[in-house]
């Protein structure tokens, strides 16, 4: 029903920048929350930062000050700006949204992921 596309992973330094963006597509009514959760092997998927409808933001302690999530409404978009990554960054991101669709109240859609990598 509904589909994320994520992009823009990769390898950078340790104290570099990545930006991450996500374009859903599909039955979308509205996105009530997109986010980003992140999982690094051996560990649990964890909730990085997620946003709203209407702008509220929410991050996890480890990013605070140093992620900046974006989202536009009209266009079904988000992005995750990551300023000096740290090596504890690297994992597999995912991109993810809260939906009501036209047939289902709340949709939770995820992206394929996608893999940043961080050198020391």
């Amino acid at each position: 029903q509904v589909q994320l596309v994520e992009s823009g992973g990769g390898l950078v330094q340790s104290g570099g920048s990545l930006r991450l963006s996500c374009a859903a597509s599909g039955s979308i009514v509205r996105i009530n929350v997109m986010g980003w959760y992140r999982q690094a092997p051996g560990k649990k998927r964890e909730l990085v930062a997620g946003m709203t409808w209407d702008g509220v933001a929410n991050y996890a302690d480890s990013v605070k000050g140093r992620f900046t999530i974006s989202r536009d409404n009209a266009k079904n978009t988000e992005s995750l700006q990551m300023n000096s990554l740290r090596p504890g960054d690297a994992a597999v991101y995912y991109c993810n949204a809260l939906v009501t669709t036209g047939s289902v109240l709340e949709y939770r859609a995820w992206g394929q992921g996608t893999q940043v990598t961080i050198s020391s």
